[in-house]
């Protein structure tokens, strides 16, 4: 695989992005200090409307402080109840002010809809605890759902023991989330051995599903603490294989590529979230990455990979 950045562009007013997902012409991305669903014509970048996801006091000064935000890190592409298209998001659940989310409902073509409802994610997030290893945080970066499962990959910065993706069947997640099914579904976990850079292992940070493709993406940070951040060392682009056939208790080595710049030299910033933006040819894309430098600002990054 092949990752080159070909174009860079800050995001005016769009705070600290986490998670990006692309549906038809549109480009959605929250932030994790944000109160807002941001929505970005995906050619031209131009803005539009801000969906409301939450009333909040606290963003007088464009980002809401760390120890009061909601830390939504994680988006992905699920059905409606009618089989029409939605997002749902998620907050990190590192600690319990981080353990909401949110369902906006988006019209037949693809733009989001003034409904949006708040999700409690406390009982699945206590049912991801309890599959994690010993000393190990639950900090969820990034979402996925394919045709039959809802993923939910696991951060663990500055240790190799919590690199994981939770596996859990989509509809009765949905169900669950939505009150019509009062137990949480079945949780199983596969683990993964991700690079390192300068001996910090990376650590995942986005993830979409397209075309039955699962883009991931890993980023580097040197810290050891799930809420603190700490200096970006790098990011990686990769595709996550089906696991259906795996044990999903022994490891995975999972290699990725490193992102780089157009001059070869290692990209160093920190990416938060994945979309596929434009099919080149068969086997090439244009991804659609966000960023953030963990002081509110925010880059989307046009990507040409070759798989």
């Amino acid at each position: 695989m092949r990752a080159t950045i070909l174009r860079q562009l800050e995001l005016p007013n769009l705070p600290s992005a986490s998670g990006v997902e692309v549906v038809g012409d549109r480009a959605y991305i929250i932030g994790d200090d944000s109160p807002f669903l941001y929505c970005l014509d995906v050619h031209s970048f131009a803005a539009g409307a801000p969906v409301t996801l939450f009333e909040t006091a606290h963003f007088s000064t464009g980002r809401i402080p760390k120890d009061l935000k909601l830390d939504l890190e994680s988006m992905t592409v699920v059905p409606g109840s009618n089989g029409e298209t939605n997002l749902l998001l998620f907050g990190s659940g590192a600690t319990s002010a981080r353990e909401n989310g949110f369902w906006v409902e988006l019209t037949a073509d693809g733009r989001a809809a003034a409904t949006v409802y708040p999700v409690s994610l406390a009982g699945l997030y206590a049912a991801l605890r309890a599959a994690l290893p010993a000393g190990i945080t639950l900090n969820l970066e990034a979402a996925a759902a394919t045709q039959t499962e809802l993923l939910l990959f696991q951060r663990t910065v500055g240790s190799t023991a919590g690199n994981l993706v939770f596996h859990l069947p989509l509809l009765p997640t949905l169900e669950y989330l939505r009150h019509r099914q009062t137990q949480v579904p079945p949780v199983q976990t596969q683990f993964y051995l991700l690079p390192a850079i300068e001996g910090k292992p990376a650590g995942f940070s986005g993830a979409t599903v397209f075309q039955d493709t699962l883009f991931i993406t890993a980023s580097v940070e040197d810290t050891g603490d799930a809420v603190a951040d700490g200096t970006v060392l790098g990011s990686f682009i990769g595709i996550l294989p089906s696991t259906e056939s795996a044990s999903r208790t022994a490891p995975i080595n999972l290699p990725l590529t490193q992102l780089v710049l157009p001059n070869g030299n290692p990209y160093r910033g920190k990416v938060e979230s994945v979309a596929v933006r434009h099919v080149m040819r068969p086997g090439q894309y244009e991804l659609l990455l966000v960023t953030d430098d963990d002081a509110g600002g925010s880059t989307a990054v046009v990507v040409e990979v070759t798989i």
